[in-house]
Protein backbone atom coordinates (compact mmCIF):
# COMPACT_ATOMS: atom_id res chain seq x y z
CA UNK A 1 0.00 0.00 0.00
CA UNK A 2 1.25 3.18 -0.93
CA UNK A 3 0.86 6.22 1.30
CA UNK A 4 1.96 9.59 2.53
CA UNK A 5 4.23 9.75 5.52
CA UNK A 6 4.19 13.12 7.50
CA UNK A 7 6.72 13.26 9.67
CA UNK A 8 5.57 15.72 13.00
CA UNK A 9 6.24 16.27 16.21
CA UNK A 10 2.96 15.45 17.89
CA UNK A 11 -0.63 14.42 16.97
CA UNK A 12 -3.98 15.39 18.52
CA UNK A 13 -6.98 14.06 17.96
CA UNK A 14 -10.80 15.27 18.27
CA UNK A 15 -12.18 12.19 18.32
CA UNK A 16 -16.27 11.44 17.08
CA UNK A 17 -17.53 8.10 17.90
CA UNK A 18 -19.52 8.88 14.53
CA UNK A 19 -17.13 9.08 12.22
CA UNK A 20 -14.61 6.80 14.20
CA UNK A 21 -11.60 8.88 12.88
CA UNK A 22 -9.13 7.05 14.55
CA UNK A 23 -9.98 4.15 12.42
CA UNK A 24 -8.99 6.12 9.42
CA UNK A 25 -5.66 7.20 10.04
CA UNK A 26 -2.48 5.34 11.77
CA UNK A 27 0.25 6.75 14.24
CA UNK A 28 3.41 4.69 14.51
CA UNK A 29 5.38 4.33 17.21
CA UNK A 30 7.20 6.34 18.31
CA UNK A 31 4.47 9.17 17.06
CA UNK A 32 6.62 10.43 14.57
CA UNK A 33 4.58 9.49 10.70
CA UNK A 34 1.01 10.00 10.16
CA UNK A 35 -0.44 7.30 7.57
CA UNK A 36 -4.29 7.14 5.58
CA UNK A 37 -5.11 4.04 6.16
CA UNK A 38 -6.70 1.69 3.64
CA UNK A 39 -10.17 2.08 5.35
CA UNK A 40 -9.82 6.03 6.07
CA UNK A 41 -9.09 5.87 1.63
CA UNK A 42 -12.61 3.93 1.28
CA UNK A 43 -14.10 6.68 3.95
CA UNK A 44 -13.02 9.36 1.98
CA UNK A 45 -14.10 8.31 -1.75
CA UNK A 46 -17.46 7.32 -0.37
CA UNK A 47 -17.93 11.26 0.20
CA UNK A 48 -18.01 12.25 -3.75
CA UNK A 49 -19.00 9.09 -4.56
CA UNK A 50 -22.61 10.22 -3.12
CA UNK A 51 -22.60 13.40 -4.80
CA UNK A 52 -20.84 13.04 -7.94
CA UNK A 53 -24.13 12.17 -9.24
CA UNK A 54 -26.42 14.10 -6.76
CA UNK A 55 -27.54 17.18 -9.01
CA UNK A 56 -29.21 19.07 -6.12
CA UNK A 57 -29.07 21.04 -4.50
CA UNK A 58 -26.79 22.86 -7.16
CA UNK A 59 -25.14 26.48 -6.71
CA UNK A 60 -24.49 26.83 -10.51
CA UNK A 61 -23.18 30.36 -10.66
CA UNK A 62 -24.53 30.29 -14.53
CA UNK A 63 -25.45 33.76 -16.72
CA UNK A 64 -28.53 33.42 -18.63
CA UNK A 65 -28.32 35.34 -21.90
CA UNK A 66 -32.08 34.60 -23.07
CA UNK A 67 -34.96 32.67 -21.54
CA UNK A 68 -33.55 29.23 -23.52
CA UNK A 69 -30.77 29.44 -21.19
CA UNK A 70 -32.00 30.41 -17.93
CA UNK A 71 -34.11 27.32 -17.30
CA UNK A 72 -31.22 24.60 -18.21
CA UNK A 73 -30.95 22.10 -15.50
CA UNK A 74 -27.26 21.22 -13.95
CA UNK A 75 -26.36 18.39 -15.72
CA UNK A 76 -27.52 20.25 -19.06
CA UNK A 77 -25.27 22.69 -18.31
CA UNK A 78 -22.21 20.69 -17.09
CA UNK A 79 -22.83 17.11 -18.31
CA UNK A 80 -19.54 16.06 -16.60
CA UNK A 81 -19.14 17.93 -13.77
CA UNK A 82 -22.64 18.65 -12.33
CA UNK A 83 -22.71 17.34 -8.96
CA UNK A 84 -21.54 17.92 -5.48
CA UNK A 85 -22.79 20.92 -5.15
CA UNK A 86 -20.75 23.11 -8.06
CA UNK A 87 -18.75 22.86 -10.51
CA UNK A 88 -15.31 23.12 -9.03
CA UNK A 89 -16.45 20.88 -5.78
CA UNK A 90 -17.28 18.03 -8.65
CA UNK A 91 -14.29 18.27 -9.94
CA UNK A 92 -11.87 18.06 -6.99
CA UNK A 93 -13.85 15.37 -6.27
CA UNK A 94 -12.71 13.90 -9.41
CA UNK A 95 -9.04 14.73 -8.83
CA UNK A 96 -9.56 13.12 -5.16
CA UNK A 97 -11.03 10.04 -6.40
CA UNK A 98 -8.15 9.26 -9.53
CA UNK A 99 -6.09 10.45 -6.09
CA UNK A 100 -6.84 7.83 -3.86
CA UNK A 101 -7.71 4.85 -6.77
CA UNK A 102 -3.93 5.22 -7.68
CA UNK A 103 -2.43 5.52 -4.17
CA UNK A 104 -5.07 2.61 -2.77
CA UNK A 105 -5.91 0.48 -5.81
CA UNK A 106 -7.76 -2.31 -3.66
CA UNK A 107 -9.46 -0.23 -1.46
CA UNK A 108 -13.31 -1.60 -1.77
CA UNK A 109 -14.43 1.33 -3.50
CA UNK A 110 -12.13 1.20 -6.32
CA UNK A 111 -14.67 -0.44 -9.08
CA UNK A 112 -17.12 1.80 -7.87
CA UNK A 113 -14.96 4.93 -8.82
CA UNK A 114 -14.28 3.17 -11.92
CA UNK A 115 -17.92 3.09 -12.93
CA UNK A 116 -18.47 6.45 -12.19
CA UNK A 117 -16.02 8.68 -13.74
CA UNK A 118 -16.78 6.21 -17.18
CA UNK A 119 -20.11 7.86 -17.08
CA UNK A 120 -19.00 11.22 -16.31
CA UNK A 121 -15.55 12.12 -18.12
CA UNK A 122 -16.01 10.72 -21.54
CA UNK A 123 -15.40 12.72 -24.73
CA UNK A 124 -19.48 13.77 -25.49
CA UNK A 125 -19.28 15.38 -22.04
CA UNK A 126 -16.19 17.17 -21.96
CA UNK A 127 -16.89 18.66 -25.05
CA UNK A 128 -19.96 20.32 -23.87
CA UNK A 129 -18.13 21.39 -21.04
CA UNK A 130 -15.64 23.31 -23.46
CA UNK A 131 -18.58 24.41 -25.21
CA UNK A 132 -19.87 26.50 -22.55
CA UNK A 133 -16.72 28.48 -22.51
CA UNK A 134 -17.90 29.59 -25.46
CA UNK A 135 -21.15 31.26 -24.27
CA UNK A 136 -21.43 35.22 -24.00
CA UNK A 137 -20.36 36.10 -20.80
CA UNK A 138 -18.59 33.08 -19.73
CA UNK A 139 -14.92 33.41 -20.57
CA UNK A 140 -14.05 34.38 -16.72
CA UNK A 141 -16.34 31.94 -15.62
CA UNK A 142 -14.63 29.61 -12.60
CA UNK A 143 -11.40 31.67 -13.05
CA UNK A 144 -9.09 30.67 -11.59
CA UNK A 145 -10.36 28.33 -8.75
CA UNK A 146 -12.51 26.13 -11.21
CA UNK A 147 -9.75 26.51 -14.07
CA UNK A 148 -7.09 25.38 -11.38
CA UNK A 149 -8.97 22.54 -10.55
CA UNK A 150 -9.69 21.20 -13.89
CA UNK A 151 -5.89 21.74 -15.04
CA UNK A 152 -4.89 19.42 -11.32
CA UNK A 153 -7.23 16.91 -12.91
CA UNK A 154 -5.93 16.58 -16.17
CA UNK A 155 -2.19 16.36 -14.33
CA UNK A 156 -3.09 13.38 -12.13
CA UNK A 157 -3.88 11.49 -15.20
CA UNK A 158 -0.49 12.63 -17.06
CA UNK A 159 1.47 8.93 -17.52
CA UNK A 160 -0.69 6.87 -15.35
CA UNK A 161 -0.61 3.45 -16.74
CA UNK A 162 -3.80 2.62 -16.94
CA UNK A 163 -6.22 2.18 -19.11
CA UNK A 164 -9.28 3.46 -17.60
CA UNK A 165 -7.00 6.77 -16.57
CA UNK A 166 -5.97 6.79 -19.94
CA UNK A 167 -9.17 7.08 -21.71
CA UNK A 168 -10.01 9.51 -18.74
CA UNK A 169 -6.67 11.58 -20.12
CA UNK A 170 -7.38 11.75 -23.57
CA UNK A 171 -11.13 12.93 -23.14
CA UNK A 172 -10.21 15.77 -21.12
CA UNK A 173 -8.03 17.03 -23.66
CA UNK A 174 -9.98 19.60 -25.35
CA UNK A 175 -11.31 20.96 -21.65
CA UNK A 176 -7.66 20.87 -20.70
CA UNK A 177 -6.61 22.70 -23.69
CA UNK A 178 -9.45 25.29 -23.26
CA UNK A 179 -8.73 26.25 -19.84
CA UNK A 180 -4.79 26.96 -20.76
CA UNK A 181 -5.68 29.03 -23.35
CA UNK A 182 -7.81 30.77 -21.24
CA UNK A 183 -5.14 31.39 -18.73
CA UNK A 184 -2.74 32.04 -21.51
CA UNK A 185 -4.70 35.09 -22.62
CA UNK A 186 -5.59 36.06 -19.27
CA UNK A 187 -2.18 36.70 -17.44
CA UNK A 188 -0.49 38.92 -19.14
CA UNK A 189 -3.52 41.79 -18.60
CA UNK A 190 -4.02 40.70 -15.02
CA UNK A 191 -2.21 44.01 -13.72
CA UNK A 192 -3.14 43.40 -9.69
CA UNK A 193 -3.37 39.98 -8.25
CA UNK A 194 -6.47 38.47 -6.34
CA UNK A 195 -5.78 38.50 -2.37
CA UNK A 196 -9.05 36.78 -1.39
CA UNK A 197 -9.13 34.06 0.95
CA UNK A 198 -12.01 32.27 -1.23
CA UNK A 199 -12.09 31.13 -4.90
CA UNK A 200 -10.74 33.59 -6.90
CA UNK A 201 -7.56 33.83 -5.35
CA UNK A 202 -4.70 34.17 -7.74
CA UNK A 203 -1.92 32.21 -6.14
CA UNK A 204 -3.47 29.41 -5.16
CA UNK A 205 -5.03 29.11 -8.90
CA UNK A 206 -0.96 29.90 -10.01
CA UNK A 207 0.47 27.07 -8.10
CA UNK A 208 -2.09 24.35 -9.73
CA UNK A 209 -1.59 25.98 -12.90
CA UNK A 210 2.56 25.89 -12.22
CA UNK A 211 2.13 21.80 -11.21
CA UNK A 212 0.02 21.35 -14.25
CA UNK A 213 2.76 22.91 -16.66
CA UNK A 214 5.44 21.40 -15.13
CA UNK A 215 3.97 18.02 -15.23
CA UNK A 216 3.25 18.02 -18.75
CA UNK A 217 6.20 19.81 -19.53
CA UNK A 218 4.35 23.40 -21.23
CA UNK A 219 7.66 25.12 -21.19
CA UNK A 220 5.58 28.32 -22.44
CA UNK A 221 2.95 27.95 -19.93
CA UNK A 222 5.34 27.68 -17.12
CA UNK A 223 7.11 30.61 -18.20
CA UNK A 224 4.09 33.21 -18.44
CA UNK A 225 3.10 31.45 -14.90
CA UNK A 226 6.91 32.69 -13.40
CA UNK A 227 6.48 36.02 -15.05
CA UNK A 228 3.07 36.36 -13.66
CA UNK A 229 4.05 35.54 -10.33
CA UNK A 230 7.02 37.60 -10.13
CA UNK A 231 4.83 40.32 -11.57
CA UNK A 232 2.41 40.06 -9.32
CA UNK A 233 4.22 39.40 -5.87
CA UNK A 234 8.30 39.96 -5.96
CA UNK A 235 8.16 43.38 -4.36
CA UNK A 236 5.51 42.27 -1.51
CA UNK A 237 6.93 43.09 2.34
CA UNK A 238 4.98 42.68 5.36
CA UNK A 239 2.38 40.50 4.83
CA UNK A 240 -0.75 41.83 6.94
CA UNK A 241 -1.25 38.06 8.22
CA UNK A 242 -3.00 39.29 11.61
CA UNK A 243 -5.89 40.39 9.14
CA UNK A 244 -6.15 36.74 8.49
CA UNK A 245 -8.87 35.11 8.41
CA UNK A 246 -12.18 36.78 7.02
CA UNK A 247 -15.15 35.07 7.84
CA UNK A 248 -15.53 32.44 4.51
CA UNK A 249 -11.97 31.88 4.01
CA UNK A 250 -10.58 28.48 2.95
CA UNK A 251 -7.45 29.92 1.81
CA UNK A 252 -5.14 31.90 3.62
CA UNK A 253 -4.09 34.84 1.06
CA UNK A 254 -0.40 35.46 2.78
CA UNK A 255 0.28 31.36 2.83
CA UNK A 256 -0.88 31.21 -0.50
CA UNK A 257 1.33 33.46 -1.61
CA UNK A 258 4.67 32.06 -0.30
CA UNK A 259 3.84 28.76 -1.40
CA UNK A 260 3.53 30.07 -5.11
CA UNK A 261 6.91 32.06 -4.57
CA UNK A 262 8.87 28.96 -2.73
CA UNK A 263 8.00 27.49 -6.62
CA UNK A 264 9.19 30.44 -9.10
CA UNK A 265 11.99 31.44 -6.89
CA UNK A 266 15.29 29.83 -5.99
CA UNK A 267 16.04 28.72 -2.64
CA UNK A 268 17.82 31.51 -1.94
CA UNK A 269 16.00 34.15 -3.28
CA UNK A 270 12.66 32.78 -1.83
CA UNK A 271 14.69 33.00 1.95
CA UNK A 272 15.12 36.47 1.03
CA UNK A 273 11.83 36.99 0.15
CA UNK A 274 10.09 34.92 2.57
CA UNK A 275 12.67 36.87 5.12
CA UNK A 276 10.99 40.58 4.24
CA UNK A 277 7.33 38.72 3.93
CA UNK A 278 6.68 37.71 6.85
CA UNK A 279 7.40 38.54 10.66
CA UNK A 280 7.56 36.14 12.88
CA UNK A 281 4.72 37.36 14.75
CA UNK A 282 2.35 37.13 11.55
CA UNK A 283 3.69 33.45 11.18
CA UNK A 284 2.76 32.40 14.90
CA UNK A 285 -0.72 34.61 14.08
CA UNK A 286 -1.37 32.06 11.27
CA UNK A 287 -0.76 29.10 13.96
CA UNK A 288 -3.82 30.14 15.79
CA UNK A 289 -6.79 27.72 14.59
CA UNK A 290 -9.51 28.98 13.01
CA UNK A 291 -12.93 28.88 14.88
CA UNK A 292 -15.56 27.11 12.96
CA UNK A 293 -18.44 27.96 14.56
CA UNK A 294 -21.58 26.59 12.80
CA UNK A 295 -21.11 23.38 10.50
CA UNK A 296 -24.41 24.06 9.21
CA UNK A 297 -23.44 27.39 7.51
CA UNK A 298 -22.06 27.06 3.84
CA UNK A 299 -20.12 30.42 4.54
CA UNK A 300 -18.31 29.41 8.24
CA UNK A 301 -18.05 25.67 7.07
CA UNK A 302 -15.08 27.01 4.56
CA UNK A 303 -13.04 27.51 7.74
CA UNK A 304 -12.29 23.62 7.93
CA UNK A 305 -11.02 23.71 5.09
CA UNK A 306 -8.81 27.11 5.94
CA UNK A 307 -7.42 24.77 8.31
CA UNK A 308 -6.03 21.93 5.59
CA UNK A 309 -5.30 24.53 3.04
CA UNK A 310 -2.64 26.46 5.79
CA UNK A 311 -1.90 22.47 6.50
CA UNK A 312 -0.26 22.15 3.26
CA UNK A 313 1.06 25.37 2.57
CA UNK A 314 2.95 25.42 6.27
CA UNK A 315 3.91 21.64 5.02
CA UNK A 316 6.07 22.62 1.82
CA UNK A 317 7.39 25.96 3.85
CA UNK A 318 8.92 24.04 6.38
CA UNK A 319 10.11 21.90 3.96
CA UNK A 320 12.46 24.38 2.10
CA UNK A 321 13.48 26.17 5.02
CA UNK A 322 17.14 25.46 6.23
CA UNK A 323 17.58 22.57 9.32
CA UNK A 324 18.34 24.95 11.96
CA UNK A 325 15.83 27.86 10.86
CA UNK A 326 13.19 28.47 14.26
CA UNK A 327 10.36 28.40 11.63
CA UNK A 328 10.61 25.12 10.34
CA UNK A 329 9.59 23.55 13.48
CA UNK A 330 6.81 26.03 13.91
CA UNK A 331 5.61 25.66 10.70
CA UNK A 332 5.61 21.43 10.73
CA UNK A 333 4.15 21.47 14.22
CA UNK A 334 1.52 24.18 13.09
CA UNK A 335 0.82 21.81 9.90
CA UNK A 336 0.05 18.80 11.62
CA UNK A 337 -1.69 20.35 14.04
CA UNK A 338 -4.17 22.20 11.51
CA UNK A 339 -4.66 18.79 9.88
CA UNK A 340 -5.64 16.96 12.90
CA UNK A 341 -7.83 19.02 14.46
CA UNK A 342 -9.42 19.50 10.92
CA UNK A 343 -9.52 15.54 9.83
CA UNK A 344 -12.54 14.91 11.77
CA UNK A 345 -14.93 17.47 10.54
CA UNK A 346 -14.64 16.08 7.26
CA UNK A 347 -16.97 13.71 7.98
CA UNK A 348 -19.41 15.39 10.00
CA UNK A 349 -21.99 14.15 7.93
CA UNK A 350 -23.62 17.91 6.71
CA UNK A 351 -23.93 18.10 3.19
CA UNK A 352 -21.93 21.63 3.43
CA UNK A 353 -18.84 20.77 4.33
CA UNK A 354 -18.80 17.09 3.32
CA UNK A 355 -19.56 17.94 -0.99
CA UNK A 356 -16.02 18.88 -0.99
CA UNK A 357 -13.60 18.83 2.45
CA UNK A 358 -12.53 15.38 1.58
CA UNK A 359 -10.54 16.75 -1.26
CA UNK A 360 -8.97 19.00 0.59
CA UNK A 361 -7.78 16.43 3.38
CA UNK A 362 -6.69 14.39 0.70
CA UNK A 363 -4.51 16.82 -0.80
CA UNK A 364 -3.39 17.99 2.46
CA UNK A 365 -2.30 14.27 3.29
CA UNK A 366 -1.10 13.08 0.11
CA UNK A 367 0.68 16.11 -1.37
Amino acid sequence: MKSSVIYIVFIVFVGTAKAQVKDLFSINNDSTAFELTIKGASHLASLPLKCITQEFPNKTNHTSNADSDHVLMPKQLHPAFYGCFDWHSSIHGHWMLIRLLKLYPQMPEAIKVREALNKTITKENIINEVKYFDIPLTSSWERTYGWAWILKLDEELINWNDEDGKRWHEAMQPLTKKIVQLWMKFLPKQTYPNRTGVHPNTAFGLVFALDYARKEKNNEFEKVIIESAKKLYIKDKNAPASWEPNGADFLSPSMEEADLMRRVLSKKEFITWFNQFFTLQSLKHLTILPVVSDRTDLQIVHLDGLSFSRSWCMKGLAAILPATDARKKLLMKSSINHLSVALPHVVSGEYGGEHWLASFAVYALLN
